[in-house]
């Protein structure tokens, strides 16, 4: 199940079929209401535009318009922020879930800073999911490790096959745990650069048939894009270039097998060529202006966590 080399976890990836559906049926989002620049993230965290003041009306503001724009794909729920959870509206790296198996589970991560860990003892978070949603507790926070879900881990659910970035908020043990609990095939063990913090921002793998990535972004980049080209086509993978990755270009979603999703600010940064492969691929490119809480270090696909 866990390979530290890109061509051993290529061949596991194709011996498995493309039989899950690659697209969640549902979202749900977690507003920035207590919003801030957050100390201890920004020892890890390059990207986050330190001490930077957050107008927290406008990124509310923006949050909603995210809410009713991902809406036009499918449903999608929205919790209120909670006093000292800075980066709670970055919700997928707390909290996920998966079938497998025919089995729902809901997913608690272990994260690596003490503002990040109060957002796992939400208990709303928790019933919605277990009491009205049906779904297993698989909590990580006990275990070894650490586990910050699907930031430190891109996921090809269509496959049950993912990447995981290994750096200062991903541990081999972390990962292991969490190729369990989303139930993969195949995870690929793979460390990030220097400077980098959660693979989700330098990699996407959109809808089982496109990969985005920041080959500079990976220690082994290049072993990583040739295992990704095999899996899915060498037209199908897009290497990001320095300006694209900057700007968040990496952390998209697709909601659904025709259009994918990324903030105001990667959008307008795509090259020409970029965006001309995309929509060669079928997919439209839909974008919000986030940049508020960009701010704050992440982008569209940090705060949006899909419901299996």
């Amino acid at each position: 199940m866990l390979f530290e080399d890109p061509r051993d976890w290529l061949g596991a990836a194709r011996q498995g079929g493309v039989d899950a559906p690659a697209c969640p049926r549902g979202a749900f989002l977690v507003a920035p209401d207590a919003l801030a620049w957050a100390a201890d993230s920004a020892g890890d965290n390059r990207y986050m535009q330190a001490g930077s003041a957050i107008d927290l009306g406008r990124a509310q503001a923006q949050h909603r318009a995210l809410q009713q724009a991902l809406s036009e794909d499918l449903p999608v729920i929205a919790f209120p922020g909670r006093p000292g959870q800075f980066d709670g509206v970055f919700c997928n790296n707390a909290f996920a879930t998966a079938q497998v198996a025919g089995e729902r589970r809901f997913l608690l991560g272990r994260m690596r800073h003490p503002h990040r860990q109060a957002e796992t003892d939400r208990e709303d978070v928790r019933r919605w999911f277990l009491e009205l949603m049906g779904c297993r507790l698989w909590d990580l926070r006990d275990g070894p490790g650490l586990a910050e879900l699907t930031g430190t881990l891109v996921i090809d659910r269509a496959r049950a096959v993912g990447v995981a970035g290994l750096g200062p908020r991903c541990d081999r043990a972390g990962a292991e745990a969490m190729a369990a609990a989303f139930g993969l095939r195949a995870c690929l063990l793979t460390p990030l650069a220097e400077g980098e913090y959660h693979a989700n921002v330098v990699l996407a793998l959109c809808a089982g048939r496109l990969a985005l990535v920041a080959g500079d972004a990976w220690q082994r980049g290049d072993a990583l894009c040739a295992a990704l080209a095999g899996l899915y086509g060498k037209t199908a993978v897009i290497e990001l270039d320095r300006e694209e990755r900057e700007s968040f270009v990496g952390n998209c979603i697709a909601l659904r097998e025709d259009r994918i999703w990324m903030s105001e600010r990667a959008a307008d940064s795509l090259r020409t060529g970029t965006r001309s492969r995309i929509e060669a691929l079928g997919f439209r490119i839909g974008s919000v202006a986030l940049d508020e809480i960009e701010k704050a270090g992440g982008s569209l696909r940090c705060c949006v966590g899909e419901i299996f």
